[in-house]
């Protein structure tokens, strides 16, 4: 009867490593072309998540941040030609692409528009154009890479820097917030990875607290 407690100890224990493969990696778009920054809007810009679980599957998501200039709130929205791209780290295609329409914005339609060179800083291989310009503009996009071979590691090997060191950039769309249609964009310009790193939030650290915890419970049975 004890052999049995103790193996289903192990079993939940493995069971907890086992969902510790969910793995984030947080970053921002902090470095803005001179079409930005010329304007005072200095980021940063965005931030963008990475999710792996284990599978040939990552999504990454990207986010839009506010800053305020002379008083004023603003946002930084995506849209028009690479209104995201990204660098992966081994042959992928993009199996899937979503974004939050904006009240009383027109609804974004996205598509993958494959390699393309990203303003000044260079090409990536991964882009996603939004149709037209400000209109369909929005606050979130989210890609889902699938690797073409085996699986992705962690999530912070899904993504490798080009020649410039990008892995990750975006069409940014500068407004007042909260954004209306109506008030139209101060500025446009382009903005990519460059410092601004940021924690995973604990995601994956929770998990492996959680596992190393029921391998604790085992420890403590088995030598009470």
């Amino acid at each position: 009867m004890n052999k049995l407690k103790y193996l289903t100890l192990i079993a939940i224990a493995g069971l907890g490593l086992q969902q510790a493969k969910a793995d984030v990696f947080n970053f921002q778009l902090a470095q803005g072309n001179t079409a930005l920054t010329g304007g005072g809007f200095t980021g940063p810009y965005a931030n963008v998540s990475v999710t792996t679980n284990g599978t040939n599957v990552a999504t990454i998501t990207f986010t839009s941040l506010t800053q305020t200039v002379n008083g004023n709130s603003y946002i930084y929205l995506f849209g028009d030609g690479s209104s995201v791209a990204v660098n992966a780290s081994a042959a992928s295609t993009i199996t899937g692409i979503a974004a939050v329409g904006l009240p009383g914005f027109d609804a974004p339609i996205l598509s993958d528009a494959g390699s393309k060179n990203v303003d000044g800083f260079g090409v990536l291989n991964h882009t996603v154009n939004n149709f037209d310009g400000f209109s369909h503009a929005t606050n979130s996009i989210t890609i889902t890479l699938t690797k073409t071979s085996g699986t992705w590691g962690l999530a912070n090997t899904v993504l490798t820097g080009n020649g410039n060191n990008v892995f990750a950039a975006a069409h940014i769309f500068v407004t007042l917030n909260p954004p209306n249609r109506n008030n139209g964009a101060a500025v446009t310009g382009f903005a990519a990875n460059g410092g601004g790193f940021v924690p995973d939030g604990g995601t994956t650290v929770m998990l492996l607290g959680a596992a190393l915890g029921a391998l604790g419970v085992v420890r403590r049975y088995l030598f009470s």
